[in-house]
């Protein structure tokens, strides 16, 4: 009988040894790939509206969420690698900033949750079957970017109303321009405006496209929402300002660098809208189940002080319009 009793003591010590060698592992971390073709410099007010919206919901990185970040430094031949390699590592879900990443991480995975921030169509581009329904392993945040280029063009009508030829910075590269080109097009022809496109998929072209717009005597330039143009920020800027040509962009910061004005949704906030995204596949959503979202607010942000280098006065009507007015 005392050789029973001594024998359920042992295994019920061993059993209590177990559980507390299991409570004692820790728990697995989710690990979050972060894809751009940017540059960790020109992103870092994204990245950190990304993380807000992370701790918002819970998730504080290097305490309960890792993220591994991936940058193509506007390169976008050297995305399939990085996206891939994210993969190799396993990571919970990827986050891929821009059309062109997220079309290199449904490349690389078809089972990785992917969480895409892009100001372009997905649907058109092939990211999703639509935007109620995506299908797949993809999902999140679009920019409503076709529809934003014709209300560009009409901005640029109204702060010159004389304009007659717009010129239109696009990256062929990128496979979320087209459609963005199609409804630029649409809007010009309307306005009774030309439209002049100039291609460059690297950075060596700038000049060059510079050079054609003087040559072919354009009123306006647009540039297209492309990452590698946003690592270019700087040199584009200072063609446009030796140009004295009004211009219109698709993000706040190229006006707050010196650029005439933007219109487009707030970037930083749909970063936090994609973190939403992230908290929820991490506690198990598929990607598949949540609808894209679109932006419902969106920003027009007038720098009077390049308006007044290039010599343009901004029409009050544009004006009382603007959210934000750099003086």
């Amino acid at each position: 009988m005392k050789k029973i009793f001594r024998l359920i003591a042992i295994i019920a010590a061993l059993v209590g040894c177990g559980a507390v060698a299991n409570a004692q592992q820790p728990e697995k971390v989710p690990r979050v790939g972060y894809l751009s073709p940017s540059s960790r410099s020109t992103q870092k007010h994204l990245v950190e509206a990304l993380q807000q919206g992370l701790r918002v919901l819970g998730w504080i990185e290097g305490q309960n969420i890792t993220i591994e970040y991936r940058w193509a430094e506007g390169k976008y031949e050297r995305l399939p690698d990085l996206a891939a390699e994210l993969v190799r590592l396993r990571v919970d879900v990827i986050y891929a900033n821009s059309g062109p990443a997220a079309l290199a991480a449904k490349r690389a995975t078809s089972s990785v949750p992917i969480v895409f921030e892009t100001l372009g169509d997905p649907v058109s581009a092939g990211l999703v079957a639509s935007l109620a329904r995506p299908g797949g392993n993809l999902t999140g945040v679009s920019g409503l970017g076709p529809e934003l280029s014709g209300k560009q063009i009409e901005l640029l009508k109204e702060v010159a109303p004389r304009l007659t030829r717009v010129a239109v910075l696009a990256n062929p590269s990128n496979k979320m321009a087209t459609a963005a080109l199609r409804e630029t097009e649409i809007a010009a022809r309307l306005l009774g405006v030309k439209f002049q496109v100039l291609e460059v998929s690297e950075p060596d072209k700038l000049e060059g496209a510079f050079s054609a717009i003087t040559r072919e005597r354009a009123g306006a330039l647009m540039v297209l929402a492309d990452p590698m143009f946003g690592t270019q920020r700087k040199r584009i800027l200072g063609l446009v300002e030796k140009s004295r040509l009004p211009a219109i962009y698709v993000e706040t910061g190229w006006v707050q660098a010196g650029g005439l004005m933007s219109y487009s949704p707030s970037l930083p906030e749909q970063f936090r809208k994609a973190a939403v995204f992230v908290d929820k596949i991490l506690k198990g959503a598929k990607p598949a189940d949540l609808p894209v979202e679109q932006p419902t607010k969106f920003e027009l942000i007038i720098n009077l002080k390049t308006a007044k280098q290039i010599g343009l006065t901004i029409p009050p009507n544009v004006l009382t319009r603007a959210d934000k007015v750099i003086k």
